[in-house]
């Protein structure tokens, strides 16, 4: 991702109990958004307790838009709710500005 303005959907949840099929969904889902039209980049955590912040990156709100109503999404979307997730909460917000450090390991 560059500096330039951009929009990115925060994705945070606490995982229920049930994980079957979790993961190979959430491979899926990544694979699936990289190749959408305005798509820019993903970053992902989560403790061992349970919580997690998915940030994905995107071009534009039409993008994001696209990717919410994707068939495979809206399954994963379904499943989220009525087995992996106790809570979830989505936020959309305007990237004015961004900007890194990283370590030169020479």
């Amino acid at each position: 991702m560059d500096d330039s303005a951009c929009y990115a959907v925060i994705f945070s949840s606490l995982r229920s109990e049930s994980v079957d099929g979790y993961d190979e969904m959430s491979r899926r889902m990544e694979e699936l958004a990289r190749k959408q039209a305005g798509f820019l980049g993903i970053e992902s955590a989560r403790g061992a307790d349970g919580f997690g912040i998915t940030v994905s990156y995107w071009s534009d709100e039409a993008a994001i838009a696209a990717w919410k109503q994707n068939a495979e999404h809206l399954l994963a979307q379904s499943r989220g709710r009525g087995e992996w997730y106790s809570v979830y909460s989505v936020r959309v917000a305007r990237v004015e500005r961004s900007y890194g450090w990283t370590r030169d390991s020479t």
